[in-house]
């Protein structure tokens, strides 16, 4: 299933998303996480298309998107983006599906604009997050090599730094990886991603704590949270917790995956049907 790539300015820079068509029915937005890109859900959307008007966000920074001062490199920046892109677009009402960042992306919005949002899927992700895989991500995600010779290369990092890529087959890991880069000009391949948005777990605005059960108790519309069952960024007792601040939030837990889910798992897709489809 094609996309249409679609480039909007808000909020003094020229973002990107993805558009998979369907104008007219619900809309749905999805938003990566920390490292991720808009194409991170090519797998996941032709399942919802159907039902939904299903977009990707590029967060500013990442993807195709322009990148910013590195100050707005922060949740609060990202969902000024978010109101912008719905803005623009008529949007009234919303489903959100957030990946880890993307998830706190849709927490804050959620519980900022809890009229505006349908539905909320938080994929590997709650308002607590675990330290040590905070401290993964961030060893892996600000030491980084940032230029690779091939695709096959680029392929091999992510099986190094992502668990849950390790076993996919090499063909749909290259398609996977081939949005996260681009090439250089003198032969290699680098990053997309804005240098500086590597630097802010450890010395930025992302470095500030804030308190998500705040926004998360906000929230008015049904949730799912997908938690990987080896996930060590979202335990098994905050995703209880989640669901006993906010009746009704239902828990999937996806066998033998840990952070973070692709969603397009059966367990994952069957979560996602029952709760988005019906």
């Amino acid at each position: 299933m094609s996309a249409k790539s679609v480039f909007y300015q808000a909020n003094g820079l020229k973002l990107h998303y993805l558009d998979f068509g369907n104008a007219g029915a619900p809309a749905l937005a999805c938003i990566h996480g920390l490292s991720g890109n808009a194409h991170n859900f090519d797998g996941l959307a032709p399942h919802l298309a159907s039902r939904y008007h299903v977009i990707s966000i590029d967060v500013r920074g990442r993807g195709d998107s322009a990148w910013g001062p590195p100050s707005e490199y922060n949740p609060a920046a990202y969902v000024k983006d978010l109101d912008a892109l719905l803005t623009t677009l008529g949007i009234a009402r919303v489903s959100l599906i957030g990946t880890s960042m993307g998830g706190i992306i849709s927490m804050i919005f959620a519980g900022g604009y809890p009229e505006r949002v349908e539905k909320l899927v938080l994929n590997d992700i709650g308002p607590e997050i675990e330290p040590a895989g905070l401290k993964r991500i961030t060893d892996y995600f600000t030491t980084a090599q940032n230029e690779f010779n091939d695709l096959d290369e680029v392929a091999a990092y992510y099986r190094k730094n992502y668990p849950f890529l390790r076993s996919t087959p090499q063909a749909e890991l290259i398609e996977f990886v081939r949005w996260a880069v681009k090439p250089d000009g003198r032969g290699k391949l680098i990053w997309k991603i804005d240098p500086a948005v590597r630097n802010m777990p450890r010395s930025g605005s992302e470095a500030r704590p804030m308190d998500l059960w705040v926004p998360f108790a906000r929230i008015a519309a049904p949730i799912l949270v997908i938690r990987g069952a080896e996930s060590d960024i979202l335990s098994a007792e905050t995703a209880a917790r989640m669901g006993r601040v906010m009746r009704g939030t239902r828990v999937a837990e996806i066998p033998s995956v840990g952070h973070a889910p692709t969603l397009t798992e059966a367990e994952s897709l069957a979560a996602l049907r029952d709760f988005l489809m019906t």
